[in-house]
């Protein structure tokens, strides 16, 4: 057998059995969050709420990137 060839076992990319219940537990305990999220925002102060959306943004929204314009390019609006 070639040297680092490796027989037997799981295919390459899937996650082994303690991975997999571990994400199925997470899975559940985030599931029951979420149901009770609107209480839990209702008795936070403003502040505190406003951080917590803040924090949560990056896993709902997609990141939006800067654009730049280059000296030259002429700017139009066909309004």
């Amino acid at each position: 057998m070639a040297a680092g060839t490796k027989t037997g076992g799981r295919a390459k990319g899937t996650p082994n059995r303690m991975t997999k219940e571990i994400r199925a537990v997470l899975k559940d305990v985030i599931g029951q969050q979420l149901e009770i999220m609107p209480d839990v925002l209702a008795t936070l102060e403003p502040k505190d709420k406003l951080e917590f959306i803040i924090k949560l943004m990056p896993y709902v929204l997609p990141k939006v990137e800067t654009v730049k314009m280059n000296d030259g390019e002429g700017i139009s609006f066909d309004w």
